[in-house]
Parts: structure tokens; sequence; C-alpha cells
């Protein structure tokens, strides 16, 4: 399995080309957390709590977190004890996550004393959404969060999760969405195109790779379409739920037991 290395390029195209994605988050990662703070306006911290109770993990049992990047969001799984897994293709996110991590666990109190979290382990892995280093039914419940429009070939990413998934598993599926109305929709996106990539350059020397997730974001396509791939891959039960007027869709599946 690859080890840390560093990208050189800072902007993907919408072939999507993994290579190229990898590389350009391997170089936002330093300040990705912080930028999606900002660029949000904090609501970034509502929807991984929203994620995190559709996910619903129980101690013991196992989850994928795709496209994890820093692990923000894995950690958020492991409260009830459960174990995460954090993979994601660029390793420069995973990096700073386990630096991160590895930080916070020191200045934590230690296992056993009074007040102390049982929160499971979280352990980062580098891999491919459309070749996940995992065996068959692997996980009880995938998800991932902002990442599926970052994969060349969706459909195929979503029969990957399908495949590492157990019988009666759950899959969630966080990603930006388009607003109700075509004439709010259309705002939104000029909206996205001006203000996203000028707002990450203050803040990230990383920041025209903005430019690449505001087309990615008006190019995805819309909340009833991607229910539809999610239930051609396999998945039964499919559901969704718009956050913040639209901005962010949630859609949760299952995996069909026996």
């Amino acid at each position: 399995m690859v080890v840390w290395k560093g990208g050189r390029m800072t902007r993907a195209q919408l072939d999507k080309r993994p290579g190229d994605v990898a590389a350009m988050f391997d170089k936002v990662a330093p300040r990705y957390d912080l930028l999606n703070d900002v660029l949000s306006f904090g609501q970034d911290r509502w929807w991984r709590k929203v994620v995190a109770k559709a996910v619903g993990a129980r101690a013991g049992e196992h989850v994928l977190d795709l496209a994890a990047g820093t692990g923000t969001s894995s950690v958020t799984f492991t409260a009830a004890g459960a174990a995460c897994v954090a993979c994601d293709f660029s390793l420069g996110m995973l990096r700073a996550g386990a630096e991160r991590l590895a930080a916070q666990d020191a200045r934590a109190r230690p296992p056993g004393s009074p007040g102390a979290a049982q929160a499971g382990p979280v352990r980062f892995v580098a891999g491919d959404a459309l070749r996940l280093p995992f065996s068959d039914q692997a996980f009880g419940a995938v998800t991932i969060s902002f990442g599926l429009r970052n994969v060349a070939d969706p459909d195929a990413a979503l029969a990957e999760m399908f495949r590492v998934t157990r019988p009666g598993g759950r899959l969630v599926i966080c990603e930006f969405g388009h607003l109700p109305s075509a004439r709010l929709d259309a705002i939104y996106g000029r909206y996205l195109m001006a203000a996203l990539p000028a707002v990450a350059r203050r803040l990230s020397p990383a920041g025209d790779a903005y430019e690449y997730l505001a087309e990615s974001i008006r190019d995805w396509p819309s909340r009833e379409e991607l229910a539809q791939r999610i239930g051609g891959a396999g998945w039964s039960a499919v559901r969704w739920r718009d956050l913040t007027l639209g901005v962010v869709t949630v859609h949760t599946a299952r995996r069909r037991a026996g």
C-alpha cells in the first residue's frame, strides 16, 4: 500500500483523473478543515452531526468513511465504540488527519480515567473508491461525504460500496445538491463560481483548486437522479433529506439482508 507522498498539481479537471484530484487535495490539506468551516458559514458542523446520526454506528461495529479527507467526520462515527476506517486517495489529507488525531490523543485523558469517553479507534487507509482495498461484506455501514462527485465513475463507486457492505448494512451519502428553485439554483451556481475560489485564495495558497470544486458542484446531478443511481447499484430503501435549503442532500439506503 502506498504511504505519504506529496502532489504537485493544484487544480483538477472535470474528467476527474484520480491522480489530478488526489494531488489537488494534497495541496489544500493543511487548511482544508478551516476552509470548510469558513465557506459553509459553520454549517459543516451541523451536516456532520446529521450524517453521524444517519449512520447510527454502534459499539463493536465497523464503519467505512470513504473520501474521509482528514478524518474529521470519521471521529464522529466512533463515539459509541464503533471502529472506523478513514479511507481517502489523497495522502496529504490522510497525513494531516493522522497527525491531528495523534496530537488530540496525546492531550486526551488516559483510557479508563474518570469521564474518559469510550470511543472506538480510527484507522487511516489509502485507497481508491473504484477499487477499495477491503474484502467483501467487511463493514456494517459505509458513508461518503462530499466525495462522490470527485470520483471518475460514481456508479462504479456505488457498486464498490455495496460490495464491501454486509447484508442489512447502511449507506449514507452526504453531497452538495441544488436549490429547489431553478432561478435560485442558477444564482447559487454563479455565487459558487465567483465567491468560493475568491474566499479560498485568501485562506489557502491552493485556493485555485476551489474553482474545480465549484464546477463539480454545479455539474452534479439532481437528488432524484442520484437516488435512481444508488438503487441501480443494488441498494434498497433509498431516501434523501435536504439540508440548508438543498445546498446539501443526505441520501440513505440499505443492502438487503440475506
